[in-house]
């Protein structure tokens, strides 16, 4: 019997695997954007997936029959998620700090404003406010889950997750026909560059959050949670609503302030 609250973890190859694996995503999407060419793109993100899924079965695997979960572990745990959560704001802080430089001093190459001359701007009312509007009806619904959760309506639950399963791969669609039928690409100088890195990266980070709730919904079909259980479910609850806000800082400053 160990003498303290911590949980020593196993030797695990997914952590080596992921960054291996991650080095190689950042290759292929420069690549992809550079040739177009997006084989390689779809290939490493199908590998995170699969990665992404034997790591979080180990990880589910010690909480519910190893039992290496304490009180203290998961106050960790959840220490650890929020620290996450603060160094993606970083990420993005760093991505809107660009974008505020650029468009607040626009140079000679852009004409001297912003959007830059004869650029196309794109209307806020439209697909931006469709998928607005998504989002937030994504978060009203993963908080509507959890409300049922802690009321022992595990029926009600299911319903409402899937719904905001559902309505976050809505937005997905509806952001790549944005992206099919734009007339901006990453190639128009630097408004097209911090577009695309804006809204891609915060797409990119819906993925994730989806792949997230899609596990909780798996577990959630298994019953394995109850009402001393609730942590990964709030977890991927903390992640979407991060993901909420920083869609709406974006359509603020993107396409409402920005076009």
């Amino acid at each position: 019997m160990d003498n303290h609250f911590f949980h020593l973890v196993k030797y695990s190859p997914w952590p080596l695997l992921i960054a291996l694996n991650l080095i190689n995503s950042v290759t292929s999407i420069t690549k992809f954007i550079l040739t177009s060419s997006s084989l390689m793109s779809v290939f490493f993100v199908l590998i995170s997936v699969l990665i992404m899924i034997q790591w979080w079965r180990d990880v589910m695997r010690e909480s519910l029959y190893e039992g290496s979960r304490s009180l203290k572990i998961n106050y960790i745990i959840g220490s650890g998620m929020i620290f996450f959560i603060i160094s993606e704001v970083c990420l993005f802080v760093s991505f809107f700090w660009m974008y505020f430089y650029y468009s607040l001093s626009p140079d000679m190459e852009t004409g001297s404003i912003w959007p830059p001359f004869k650029m196309t701007r794109m209307s806020f009312m439209d697909i931006p406010l469709l998928n607005t509007m998504i989002l937030l009806m994504s978060g009203f619904f993963i908080t509507w889950a959890h409300y049922s959760l802690t009321m022992n309506s595990f029926k009600n639950s299911s319903i409402n997750l899937m719904m905001s399963i559902l309505l976050g791969m809505y937005f997905l669609v509806i952001q790549g026909y944005e992206y099919m039928n734009s007339s901006i690409s990453f190639n128009d100088s630097v408004f097209g560059n911090s577009f695309f890195i804006l809204t891609g990266f915060h797409g990119l980070h819906v993925m994730i959050g989806l792949i997230f709730l899609i596990v909780m919904m798996s577990q959630l079909i298994e019953k394995k949670f109850s009402l001393m259980n609730l942590s990964g479910l709030e977890y991927s609850i903390w992640y979407w609503h991060f993901v909420d806000i920083v869609w709406l800082c974006l359509y603020l400053t993107v396409y409402w302030w920005g076009m």
